[in-house]
């Protein structure tokens, strides 16, 4: 088609609403708007767009390798795509909430994306001992665990998995989740001197009843842009809706392991007899053991995803 000529390519860095920023292979920044009422891009997406006077209109979203979502409290909705790995970044104080890691943990097993979880503030002891302790059973059914000390203004970090971190993140598209004052900020900052994102204090009152408007941005971390960070706020909105109950069992390893020796092949590991899952949990199955907190949480968002969906 003759109108292809005008089409151009980009990657959406940041989205704001309706409107989306777009990067050109030059460097150049267009705000874009998306064709027809309701907008499908997000960050990470790679598309065809073309000029409209001083701003752009995104005309197409390539093929994405993957795709995540959050969830408020009426739908769910795509944020981020084409993604290489997501650092779940938890501290030691304010405590982490293990059902929202769960859920950053399911989304990315869902969508064949590797993990890695950063447990922040080692220098707070004896908070972080106890931090690092609850995520005992995390590192034994195989997730990466790594422990951090980051500190602004410059401040010297205790001895850490700091350069461990920077080493996984190199050559990758990361997507930064956490609850606020984990310390992304302070992490974003580390590795991407040039932008100056405000480090939020720690706020007793999330005021989590309330739906603001946030945004989802990437950040380059090196001249040759083959390395990016994206900073996405809002960890207590992560969704799961559009999973299948029947689903989520596969995508948490220790139930996974488990489950395929349950009596019933449509075991949903509630309440069947001849569960191996259930069996491993009551601590009857010699040498396999399932935290009892992780059940709990299977149990709920199992509930949770058999809801009537609107």
């Amino acid at each position: 088609m003759a109108e292809d000529k005008n089409l151009q390519h980009g990657l959406v860095i940041a989205g704001h609403g309706r409107h989306v920023w777009v990067e050109t292979p030059d460097g150049r920044k267009v705000i874009c708007h998306p064709r027809g009422k309701k907008s499908q891009t997000v960050v990470g997406d790679r598309v065809l767009w073309q000029i409209t006077q001083d701003e752009g209109t995104v005309e197409k979203v390539l093929p994405r390798k993957n795709l995540l979502y959050r969830q408020d409290e009426i739908r769910t909705k795509s944020f981020a795509a084409n993604l290489d790995q997501v650092i779940i970044l938890l501290g030691a104080e304010p405590e982490f909430s293990e059902s929202q890691l769960a859920r950053a943990l399911i989304a990315a097993e869902a969508e064949k994306i590797r993990p890695l979880i950063v447990l922040n503030k080692r220098d707070l002891t004896p908070l972080f001992d106890r931090a690092w302790a609850r995520l005992a059973p995390y590192r034994a059914v195989g997730y990466l665990v790594l422990a951090t000390a980051f500190k602004p203004h410059g401040a010297t970090a205790l001895p850490n998995d700091n350069e461990a971190l920077s080493s996984a993140l190199q050559g990758k598209t990361s997507l930064i989740l956490g609850p606020s004052g984990a310390g992304k900020s302070t992490l974003i900052n580390r590795w991407v001197p040039q932008v100056q994102v405000l480090t939020q204090e720690i706020s007793t009152a999330l005021n989590s009843g309330k739906h603001t408007t946030t945004s989802t941005t990437l950040y380059w971390m090196d001249e040759a842009k083959t390395t990016a960070l994206i900073d996405s706020p809002g960890f207590q909105e992560f969704g799961l809706h559009h999973i299948a109950p029947m689903q989520l069992a596969q995508l948490m390893p220790d139930i996974a392991a488990q489950a395929g020796d349950c009596k019933f092949y449509n075991c949903s590991h509630l309440h069947e007899p001849g569960c191996s899952v259930l069996s491993a949990v009551q601590g009857k199955t010699s040498g396999v053991e399932i935290s009892p907190t992780r059940y709990k949480i299977y149990g709920d968002l199992f509930a949770e995803l058999s809801q009537t969906r609107y």
